[in-house]
């Protein structure tokens, strides 16, 4: 696995058309997700048939873009609604993130309180 220096990730709420690339992924993250392309942070998107995703971010001399395609079943549209619950933030843990890419779904779970430094 590449180790990057990805900051937070990004799930965009709606499915994506996956013959898009770096400048159209930029725009819409943008446009649509209201965040900088640039800030370091890495933004997922899923294609309409739910078997793609790619995963675009910047890194200090230019754009990454990787992609990853199911050879059976999909990503689930459950998990995907599950980790957007919110209107305004669409931000997942890594633990989100490994379970989005192994197609696991947590029916019911509750977070414990932990330490948040606040900037």
């Amino acid at each position: 696995m590449l180790d990057l220096p990805i900051r937070n990730i990004y799930l965009a709420r709606e499915l994506v058309d996956m013959r898009k690339s770096y400048d159209t992924l930029s725009d819409h993250i943008r446009f649509h997700l209201k965040k900088d392309p640039l800030s370091g942070d890495a933004f997922v998107f899923i294609g309409k048939s739910r078997n793609r995703l790619k995963i675009l971010f910047w890194e200090e001399s230019g754009f990454w873009l990787c992609c990853k395609r199911l050879e059976k079943g999909t990503f689930s549209k459950l998990l995907m609604e599950s980790l957007c619950n919110d209107e305004l933030d669409s931000k997942i843990s890594s633990s989100q993130w490994h379970n989005l890419l192994e197609g696991i779904i947590v029916v019911s779970s509750r977070r414990l309180k932990r330490y948040k430094k606040i900037k």
